[in-house]
């Protein structure tokens, strides 16, 4: 094959510097949206009531932490492939509960530091 020519290298570099402008403007617009106060106050309230929820549904739900615990203890691929897909990395929280639940129940886990959390949905860093 030939070398590129001049107008490729160019389309190339003008492609390149959008991609980069359109991402820079969106963590703009972002950063604009979080940093608003009654964004920042809704995100503390959302955080309170999982917590809230994730304690008071404890009692219940704690069969499946303990469940999931003893699974990734012995290495048991069984149960850890029918555990939730539920894995939110980016907020460090972990569904214990098995997955399809979600059509009747919430979300149920641990946060990072060992708490109990409840939330609904799925988020973009679901694996």
């Amino acid at each position: 094959m030939g070398k590129k020519s001049t107008a490729d290298d160019v389309a190339a570099a003008v492609r390149h510097h959008a991609r980069l402008r359109t991402w820079r403007e969106a963590e703009a617009r972002i950063t604009a949206v979080m940093s608003d106060p009654e964004v920042r106050r809704l995100g503390e309230e959302i955080r309170q009531e999982e917590t809230r929820l994730g304690l008071e549904l404890r009692p219940a739900l704690q069969p499946f932490k303990d469940q999931y615990d003893r699974a990734v203890r012995e290495g048991n691929i069984d149960v850890l492939t029918r555990t939730c897909h539920g894995k939110h990395g980016r907020w460090g929280r972990i569904c214990v509960l098995t997955a399809g639940h979600e059509s009747v129940a919430l979300h149920w886990g641990i946060t990072v530091e060992g708490q109990p959390v409840a939330w609904v949905g799925s988020a973009p860093d679901d694996d």
